[in-house]
């Protein structure tokens, strides 16, 4: 396999150059390109699907923080417990592993155009049916149904932008986006509730937002076919190349370390935005309004640190900052365990969020640097439906304790789980590039950037 030459932490965005893999294969002056990669990749184009993958992902923001403002009305039109309703996290997963296990399919029979137009269609039709308010058990299927369009997008996007120059900065934009709709999520819909509509209303508009999101994603990537996929991927030796991928990434140290730190990430995250308006509604005895904001203000502070916090991420070195990011978000957290003021803790929140902004991105971008360009489709797929199985077992844990010990619970189990992901990343961190991997010269120059 040619060598990928390295991505420097301090590239500039959006380069004025083409990717190295892309002159490998095809030329401008190709007349025969089949692929049409001189559309594909012009400079443009690029802007274009960064901007198209923004706006999907704060779809994805809004429909990811919703669940924790619909958890209370799902409640009681269901008439369900804490237990009970937790099911909804463990859907999930199994939407994400679905994803995982399609996505590099997907990618090879139709191109990332097959994924801009199924994740969104995805959302559709399940944003649709929980709108129609079926059976309990209807609805946790279009969840699973929802969460595979999100993985789907999920993984191909984010493995698109931690492929860019200046990677730390592209995927804190996109990661920021998702955010900015988390924010919105909340705020929305609680003040659609507030006005005495009904809570499946929301998902109607969830479907609107999709519709949008399908014809900017198919307009960005309508030249990105399965041809320009393979033309722009690096080759390995071999023609055998998904069964080598699949295999031979287990291989590699990162990708288990790399799954435990999503894992309990990610578990955090979906924590804190499932279940931070109940506990300030029955633990602070906060106001609807109120709570709502501590979840808006919570995913306002992550758009924030990811769209701000980018550039210095890349200056410090991503696994030096993430660390210190960590251990910032460790002390807030300690703070907020003994915090009794509802307003208080809305500010605690968005200063949490502003901490964990940029852990999530940090993670990608250091993964795809210690494994070959190969198999960063199916790595970033797989440690993310792994995440998401914390994403569903932190929370779902959360609400079972919840059912015998109480609300009060919440704020010491995610700071527990906060002092383990930061263990968890300073071991898959201080793991180093693989040699002949093409990643020397990136382990030089992080060796000097950490001195």
């Amino acid at each position: 396999m040619p060598s990928q030459p390295p991505i420097s932490e301090t590239a500039p965005l959006l380069a004025t150059h083409t990717p190295s893999s892309i002159h490998h294969n095809a030329t401008p002056q190709d007349s025969s390109d089949p692929a049409g990669l001189e559309k594909a990749e012009t400079i443009g184009s690029t802007r274009l699907k960064i901007g198209a993958t923004m706006f999907s992902f704060v779809i994805l923001g809004l429909f990811t923080s919703s669940v924790g403002v619909m958890l209370p009305p799902i409640s009681a039109h269901y008439d369900l417990t804490d237990l009970h309703v937790s099911f909804i996290f463990l859907a999930v997963p199994l939407g994400y592993v679905v994803a995982a296990s399609s996505n590099p399919l997907i990618h090879s029979r139709f191109g990332q155009r097959g994924i801009a137009g199924l994740g969104p269609v995805l959302h559709v039709v399940s944003a649709v049916c929980v709108g129609l308010h079926p059976t309990f058990e209807v609805l946790l299927a279009a969840f699973a149904v929802m969460a595979m369009g999100t993985g789907l997008l999920d993984g191909s996007w984010c493995t698109y932008a931690a492929g860019m120059p200046n990677a730390g900065f592209v995927s804190g934009l996109l990661h920021g986006s998702f955010s900015v709709g988390a924010a919105v999520g909340p705020f929305c819909a609680g003040a659609l509730m507030e006005k005495d509509m009904a809570w499946w209303t929301w998902y109607y508009a969830l479907a609107a937002t999709s519709v949008i999101a399908l014809i900017v994603l198919l307009y960005a990537f309508r030249h990105a076919n399965a041809t320009h996929y393979h033309a722009t991927k690096p080759q390995p030796n071999n023609d055998n190349t998904t069964s080598r991928s699949l295999t031979h990434m287990f291989r590699y140290p990162a990708l288990y370390l790399s799954s435990l730190y999503f894992l309990t990430y990610v578990g955090i995250e979906t924590a804190i935005s499932g279940w931070i308006i109940s506990y300030t509604l029955r633990y602070l005895h906060a106001t609807p309004s109120l709570s709502s904001l501590s979840s808006s203000g919570f995913w306002s502070g992550m758009a924030a640190g990811r769209l701000v916090l980018g550039h210095s991420t890349d200056r410090i070195g991503v696994r030096r900052a993430a660390t210190m990011y960590l251990l910032l978000a460790i002390g807030v957290q300690a703070v907020f365990a003994f915090m009794r003021s509802p307003v208080g803790a809305v500010v605690l929140m968005a200063l949490l969020g502003a901490c964990m902004g940029p852990l999530f991105p940090s993670g990608v971008v250091v993964l795809t640097r210690l494994l070959p360009p190969e198999l960063h489709v199916q790595a970033v797929s797989f440690v993310s439906s792994l995440g998401q199985v914390g994403g569903a077992a932190l929370p779902f844990g959360i609400g079972a304790f919840v059912d015998g010990v109480g609300i009060g619970v919440f704020r010491w189990v995610i700071l527990g789980f906060t002092g383990l992901s930061l263990v968890v990343w300073l071991a898959f961190a201080g793991l180093k590039p693989t040699k002949g991997e093409g990643s020397v010269a990136m382990e030089r120059e992080e060796d000097e950037r950490e001195d």
